[in-house]
C-alpha cells in the first residue's frame, strides 16, 4: 500500500483500512521518548509487502535544513521520502525519517554526533532495528545539504554501523576521511550549487581515495543545489546501494530485529 499524501487526517484513514488488513505500511508516524522523557515524532516508510517472515534493509535518511521542525512529517516530502512516491514500484527497504528539533547555530553540524539530533537519529534507529526485523549487515545512511553533512559525520564516527552511505550536495571533515575507508560510498554533488561548494564533496571524495577507499562520486554539470530528486530517480544507486553489506561481527552471529 502506497500513501500518496501525508497530511495527518489522510493519513489516520489510511492507517486505520491498513490496520484493517493487517501490518501497517507505507509513510507511517512514530515517537521516540529520550532518557529526559522528551517524547517526538519521525516519520518510518514500510514497504508494502513487508513480512517478519524475512529480515530487510533499512536505510536512516536525514534531512536538510528546510525540514527542521516538530510536526514528524516535513522530512518525508522532499529528498527521498518524495523519490519513494514517485517510484514506479515499491521501494524495497524499510526507511527511517527522523526530524531534527531545532537547527543548531552552525546548520551543517546539526545532525553531527556530539549534537543532540544526531545522537537523537541514532537511537531512533536503534528503535527501529528493535522493533522490525532488520538485516543488521544491510544498514544504510544517506542525507542531503545539512544531512549531507551529517552522513559524512555520522559514518566517520560509527563506520562499523553502516554497509554504505550516499552523501548528496554535502561535505565533512576530510580528516575523518581515513574511518571511512572500508565504507562503500556513493556521492554526489551538482557542479553549480550555490549553497554548498561542489569543493566540499570533491575534497571528500579526494580524501577518501588517498585513505585507500574506493568511492563513487557523480557531480551533474550545471545542476544547482538540488541534485537529490536526479540522484534518488536513479535506478543504479538503489541496486548498487542494496548490494552492499556490512561484515557481520563475531558477537553478531545469529543477531537480527525482531
Amino acid at each position: 500500500m502506497r500513501f500518496m499524501h501525508s497530511s495527518p487526517a489522510v493519513l489516520f484513514i489510511l492507517l486505520v483500512i491498513s490496520g484493517a488488513r493487517g501490518a501497517e505500511t507505507g509513510f507511517i508516524q512514530r515517537s521516540y521518548t529520550g532518557s529526559d522523557g522528551h517524547a517526538v515524532r519521525y516519520s518510518i516508510y514500510i514497504p508494502p509487502d513487508y513480512s517478519p517472515d524475512k529480515s530487510w534493509p533499512v536505510v536512516l535518511f536525514l534531512h536538510g535544513a528546510g525540514q527542521a521542525g516538530t510536526d514528524g512529517f516535513a522530512p518525508t516530502r522532499t529528498g527521498l521520502g518524495k523519490a519513494i512516491r514517485n517510484r514506479d514500484k515499491p521501494f524495497p527497504a524499510i526507511v527511517v525519517f527522523p526530524q531534527a528539533q531545532k537547527r543548531e547555530r552552525d546548520i551543517l553540524s546539526t545532525w553531527h554526533p556530539d549534537r543532540p539530533e544526531g545522537q537523537r537519529a541514532l537511537a531512533i534507529l536503534d528503535q527501529v532495528q528493535k522493533d522490525f526485523r532488520i538485516d543488521p549487515q544491510r544498514v544504510y545512511l544517506t542525507g542531503i545539504s545539512m544531512g549531507g553533512y551529517g552522513a559524512w559525520a555520522l559514518a566517520s564516527r560509527h563506520p562499523e554501523r553502516f554497509a554504505a552511505i550516499v552523501p548528496i550536495c554535502g561535505g565533512g571533515d576530510r580528516d575523518a576521511a581515513g574511518a571511512l575507508k572500508s565504507v562503500p560510498c556513493w556521492c554526489f554533488h551538482g557542479s553549480d550549487d550555490p549553497a554548498v561548494r561542489v569543493d566540499n564533496s570533491r575534497r571528500m571524495i579526494d580524501a577518501l581515495k588517498q585513505a585507500g577507499g574506493k568511492p563513487r562520486y557523480t557531480e551533474y554539470p550545471g545542476v544547482r543545489h538540488n541534485c537529490w530528486d536526479q540522484a534518488y530517480a536513479t535506478d543504479e544507486l538503489w541496486t548498487w546501494l542494496l548490494e552492499q553489506r556490512r561484515p557481520r561481527a563475531p558477537h553478531e552471529n545469529g543477531r537480527e530485529g525482531r
